[in-house]
């Protein structure tokens, strides 16, 4: 089973370079990156919004949504954050340094959730393997910037 999530995560993970490069092309269409953003998203919104009717899932209780804590709301910005950065990132960059450099974030922001077992994650430790780890990604990211 754990074999289908890697799948799902490195196909996940080979639409981040795609997208940037996409949307760095409607950017040259556009004429600004946020505003590529805000079309990405909105063709985004429009599938899911299908795919929720299609699938006929039942809606939450619209009424509990004030009881919620305000941060649950912020996952949208950041992901309008990091859609916006990487249209400006990608050509500049290129797609294999911005993305190494953004994996490199993930791990290290990673590392600090797990740690703590914020945001519903399941607890694990910082351990020297776990750093060495996060600091070849590092690495590996200057030198594809580099070479």
């Amino acid at each position: 089973m754990d074999f289908i999530y890697i799948v799902l995560a490195f196909l996940a993970g080979a639409c981040g370079p795609t997208q940037a490069g996409i949307n760095a092309q409607l950017r040259l269409w556009t004429g600004d990156p946020v505003f590529a953003a805000m079309i990405s998203f909105v063709v985004g919104s429009l599938v899911l919004i299908v795919y929720v009717l299609l699938l006929r899932l039942p809606w939450p209780n619209l009424m509990t949504a004030g009881e919620l804590p305000l941060w649950i709301w912020t996952g949208g910005f950041l992901g309008a954050f990091l859609v916006a950065v990487s249209i400006i990132l990608a050509p500049v960059l290129g797609a294999t340094a911005m993305m190494a450099f953004m994996i490199a974030g993930q791990l290290f922001v990673g590392l600090f959730l797990d740690n703590y077992g914020l945001l519903g994650f399941q607890e694990h430790p910082v351990n020297p393997w776990r750093i060495v780890g996060i600091v070849l990604v590092i690495i590996g990211a200057a030198l594809v910037k580099r070479f």
